[in-house]
């Protein structure tokens, strides 16, 4: 099969996204399916043993030129008219200059594709935009949806509502009606996408983030790590609606339970989270145990130490629900090492770890979350090496085997 992959970026540095695609795009190709790339990373970058094409972006147009004099009126005026324009036209002019590029470069490819898959990251699905423009290709679409859109169907804590909220509402019941298949990372949010566009419940398949392997460059640790300690790691990005407030409180918690853990304990938190300077600042002073990295990490790092550490924490939201696969899902049950997973009862992580999974607690609940890390941290006081998570049936779900099966059985 000859699948085309319209992509938004695959620069796995920039975004937990641009990871997730790439991985994905690394599958399809290690299944044996003839994959062939256009992305928009706006560089060279090569994927073994998979063609890239780097879509080049238009700059001589009046919307690229528009788009530069609202980045310097921004810039230099402190206001910003994204919302009045957006509201006005439907989207920035950013957005209409980059999907005309992407367009531009799908009209002169001359590949001819079984399946074009659409990926995208962060809330542009530029992909989708473009490719709804070639009618003679949507009988061939698989519009993959990583997150809720558009940005008012998140759900609670999440409260986003742009001003062009309904030209984004139009455009995606285009995609939803007019791709022939729909895919989405996780089954809670194809249902609750499919609760706002019908025809992604008959369209919808579900193929989850994927473990693609990776080799890591650079072996060495970084100096605030000590492998020989019971590391807990949470690595990512702690968006506002994220608080790691009662981890952090629960693993004081947990150290007040078990004083002698002092010394060979540690919590690390790695990763883009300045709603919550604060927050940090307040803890850090009277727990020397808890190492914060507020800023971007390379991949290359993270994945060495999740491989590495004791304990990988997945955090998310409090929420009633929360449909969203994190994508560091996959790199976290290849480190196999036991998943603290703080996440809502209805929540896609909860949902693949099982009823039965014992490490699992509501994200403020600190009093159970000491009693998990406790629980932990004994069995590696007995023995490091039996902190193992031991899930095949979620390695299997996250392989390359699985995502064959799933494209074979299209229709």
């Amino acid at each position: 099969m000859k699948i085309l992959v319209v992509v938004d970026s695959i620069n796995i540095e920039d975004s937990s996204g641009s990871k997730a695609n790439v991985a994905l795009i690394k599958n399809l190709a290690e299944a044996g399916f003839d994959v062939l790339v256009y992305h928009y990373t706006l560089r060279n970058i090569h994927l073994a043993g998979v063609r890239c094409y780097a879509i080049p972006e238009i700059k001589f147009s009046p919307l690229y030129f528009l788009s530069r004099i609202q980045r310097v009126l921004s810039r230099n005026l402190k206001v910003n008219p994204a919302p009045f324009l957006e509201q006005l036209f439907g989207f920035s002019f950013t957005f209409y200059n980059d999907t005309r590029s992407i367009t531009a470069a799908l009209q002169h490819q001359k590949f001819q594709p079984d399946l074009v898959i659409t990926l995208s990251k962060g809330g542009s699905f530029r992909p989708h935009y473009s490719v709804l423009q070639f009618p003679e290709l949507h009988d061939k679409w698989m519009a993959y949806v990583h997150d809720p859109y558009p940005a008012h169907y998140y759900p609670r804590p999440y409260n986003w509502v742009e001003s062009s909220h309904k030209a984004r509402e139009a455009f995606f019941r285009a995609v939803s009606t007019k791709a022939r298949y729909s895919a989405f990372p996780s089954l809670l949010l194809h249902e609750w996408m499919s609760s706002y566009f019908p025809n992604f419940a008959q369209t919808g398949v579900v193929i989850p983030h994927q473990n693609a392997k990776y080799v890591v460059q650079d072996t060495s640790f970084p100096s605030y790590f000590d492998v020989s300690k019971f590391n807990v790691l949470h690595a990512g990005n702690l968006m506002k609606q994220r608080s790691p407030e009662g981890l952090i409180a629960g693993f004081q918690l947990f150290l007040q339970h078990y004083p002698e853990a002092e010394k060979e304990s540690r919590l690390l938190l790695l990763g883009p989270a300045s709603d919550h300077a604060q927050l940090f600042e307040k803890h850090q002073k009277k727990t020397p145990e808890l190492y914060i990295h507020n800023g971007m990490i390379p991949f290359d790092t993270v994945y060495l130490l999740q491989q590495s550490v004791s304990v990988n924490v997945i955090l998310e939201s409090k929420a009633e629900i929360s449909p969203f696969l994190p994508a560091k899902f996959p790199h976290c049950v290849a480190a196999n090492k036991p998943i603290l997973a703080l996440a809502p009862y209805y929540s896609e992580t909860k949902r693949l770890l099982g009823n039965d999974y014992a490490y699992w607690a509501e994200v403020d609940d600190v009093p159970r979350i000491a009693v998990l890390v406790g629980e932990l941290y004994c069995l590696w006081k007995q023995n490091p090496k039996q902190l193992l998570l031991n899930r095949s049936d979620l390695a299997e779900y996250l392989s390359v085997s699985y995502l064959k099966k799933i494209i074979n059985k299209l229709n």
